[in-house]
């Protein structure tokens, strides 16, 4: 009897199709378990969570969320608006640029509402003697001609007026204009200049009730203002550039964690506010957090922290590509920005660029990067609490439209 080549043909098709599926059920079944994250006790949670390794990849949402594609709203005040004096109103950038961005807020609104020239601040560290010029992290000339028609600038104070004769001035965050009438223009007409500080009684950056008429100055102070001068931009760049390189897996996405080991012993962190939420978490919350929602082991993260701290090792546990600026800052820029004011700059910047912010700390230093990231539409802002989807974790800030940021942006 002959032989049908054809069916030979068809006989070794068939099993070589049965092969290719043999291995292909084979491959997914490796992937999946190696998609499972090492260590013990978490095991047991993202089983619980039923974790779907290619759910990070089918949920676009948890990188984009919705685009907000926001422009400034603000109108610029003009100069001529208000009746110009001869004195000065002198202020010191302090406590990092979270701290910055509202210093230099309430200098504005403050010298304009006296009709007071502003003296370029300089920036003072946390330690007693450190000093620098305002140039050394900003760009004096984007701050001086940003205030051009707002509020009159200079450099310097004039060589006429005496240190010794300038009245020390207290202001809370967000100064009124009735604050400024009622406590500080007195003292201001009596002594000729002042100099300013800010105090925080507490971390309110919501959105007002009702507009003022300072909220344009703020906008644009907040806002508009501060840049940062070419080399910490570089340095801010290159670094982002590197997370995005390591971020091959996710399309050169990346996620920023605000986390500072020694922020974590301190009292406010050790306890919870009434609704029974941390206002902040350590690293193994973090990882389990970030897992559960649906961010697989590929995920690159860059955390706050300085250098590598043990407490971190839970976090890259579950995701080996964790770093510190240590790890992925050009090598010739570490002796001058590790280990110095400059690095909570470059933190707060990294954290303003990612593609996820994740808080693991409540204060300024959120509530004034979710005023950059409205800004520039980086909405995707996720806070760890206590439910079990991504949506319910978007930063109140962003889901209630409520941070001062939506009053500046239309």
């Amino acid at each position: 009897m002959g032989v049908d080549l054809r069916q030979v043909v068809a006989g070794v098709l068939t099993l070589t199709m049965f092969v290719m599926l043999g291995n292909m059920i084979k491959r997914d079944h490796f992937d999946s378990l190696q998609e499972k994250p090492p260590g013990g006790s978490e095991d047991a949670n993202f089983e619980n969570s039923k974790f779907d390794a290619t759910h990070v990849r089918k949920n676009i949402g948890l990188w984009k969320g919705d685009v907000e594609d926001l422009k400034p709203c603000w109108v610029k005040p003009s100069v001529d608006d208000v009746e110009q004096t001869e004195g000065f109103v002198t202020f010191a950038l302090t406590n990092g640029p979270e701290y910055h961005i509202s210093q230099t807020a309430d200098a504005v609104i403050v010298a304009r509402s006296l009709g007071a020239t502003l003296v370029i601040p300089d920036i003072r560290g946390s330690q007693p003697g450190d000093k620098w010029n305002f140039e050394d992290i900003y760009d004096v000339d984007v701050f001086m001609k940003s205030m051009e028609g707002v509020v009159k600038v200079v450099k310097d104070l004039p060589a006429r007026i005496s240190t010794r004769n300038i009245a020390a001035v207290k202001v809370p965050n967000r100064v009124t204009e009735d604050y400024i009438a009622e406590h500080v223009e007195p003292i201001y007409r009596t002594k000729g200049s002042i100099r300013l500080a800010t105090y925080f009684p507490s971390i309110n950056m919501g959105k007002a009730g009702k507009k003022g008429n300072t909220d344009s100055v703020a906008c644009l102070a907040m806002f508009g203002s501060l840049e940062l001068q070419p080399e910490m931009h570089e340095v801010v760049d290159s670094m982002i550039e590197r997370l995005r390189t390591l971020s091959r897996n996710s399309d050169g996405q990346f996620i920023a964690v605000d986390l500072r080991v020694e922020m974590l012993d301190k009292k406010g962190c050790r306890s919870s506010d009434n609704d029974g939420e941390k206002s902040c978490y350590n690293a193994q919350e973090i990882a389990v957090f970030l897992r559960k929602i649906g961010f697989d082991k590929d995920t690159t993260i860059y955390v706050t922290e300085s250098r590598w701290d043990s407490s971190l090792d839970s976090l890259k546990d579950l995701f080996p590509k964790t770093y510190t600026k240590e790890a992925i800052m050009p090598a010739d820029k570490k002796r001058k920005f590790l280990d110095s004011e400059f690095e909570k700059v470059i933190d707060f910047y990294v954290s303003a660029e990612s593609d996820v912010f994740v808080p693991a700390i409540s204060g300024l230093f959120y509530a004034n990067v979710v005023g950059k990231r409205i800004g520039s539409g980086k909405t995707r802002i996720l806070v760890p609490a206590s439910s079990a989807s991504a949506s319910n974790f978007l930063s109140p800030y962003v889901s209630n439209k409520n941070h001062f940021a939506y009053s500046c942006y239309c």
